[in-house]
C-alpha cells in the first residue's frame, strides 16, 4: 500500500487558506500530521477524514 502525503503548504493552497491555518489545525489536533525535520506531512487519507469531519450539513 502506497502512502501519499501532503505538505502543509500544499493543503493551504488546495483549501485556499493561509498555511498558518493548517498549522493551527495541526496544533489543535483537528488534523493529524507527521513532523519530518521542520516540515509537517499530512497523510491523504487523514486529509479526506478531516474534510468529512468539517463538512457542513
Amino acid at each position: 500500500m502506497k502512502n501519499d502525503f501532503y505538505a502543509a503548504q500544499e493543503l493551504a493552497d488546495k483549501l485556499r487558506v493561509n498555511v498558518m491555518t493548517i498549522y493551527r489545525y495541526i496544533k489543535a489536533k483537528k488534523l493529524k500530521a507527521h513532523k519530518i525535520g521542520k516540515e509537517f506531512r499530512i497523510d491523504k487519507d487523514e486529509f479526506e477524514s478531516f474534510l468529512n469531519k468539517v463538512k457542513t450539513k
